[in-house]
């Protein structure tokens, strides 16, 4: 038989809860994190009122039962760092288009489009962009999200 995934348990020591009170009460933390920890507390097996269900914790926080299950389940495996939100891997990772870029793309956007072509398309933008060498490679979606950033 395949072995059951066991349930992550929230176990919070009398410190922990005292900080995690005190942060679902700060007017100075984000609404996010102030709900991470009371999802935290309710979700916690040594609570005067027992351990409430994902469910019950789902409605009183207003989330998914699946987002209060991945909270406490990252709680319990990473500990406080649960209360913030993750930084993504892409963050600080340097634009494809950048000033120059942008201003050749509305250019050649702007002139009159290749032989046997009425307009300009994304990907004949794209394609040109590439010969003319202004960038190694670009994607449509970058092409067409500056484009509407500018229009």
């Amino acid at each position: 038989m395949a072995d059951r995934v066991r349930k992550l348990i929230v176990y919070l020591s009398a410190a922990q809860r005292e900080e995690l009170e005190r942060i679902s009460r700060s007017q100075n933390v984000s609404a996010a994190q102030a709900r991470r920890a009371r999802i935290l507390l309710l979700s916690d097996s040594d609570h005067g009122d027992g351990r409430r269900p994902d469910w019950q914790i789902a409605e009183l926080v207003g989330l998914t039962e699946k987002q209060v299950k991945r909270i406490r389940q990252q709680f319990v495996r990473e500990g406080a760092s649960a209360l913030n939100r993750k930084r993504r891997s892409d963050a600080g990772r340097q634009k494809v288009l950048d000033g120059k870029a942008e201003a050749q793309l509305v250019t050649l956007s702007c002139s009159t489009p290749p032989e046997g072509h009425q307009r300009w398309t994304l990907q004949l933008l794209v394609d040109e962009m590439c010969r003319l060498k202004v960038v190694t490679s670009v994607c449509r979606e970058t092409v067409r999200k500056t484009l509407k950033k500018i229009a």
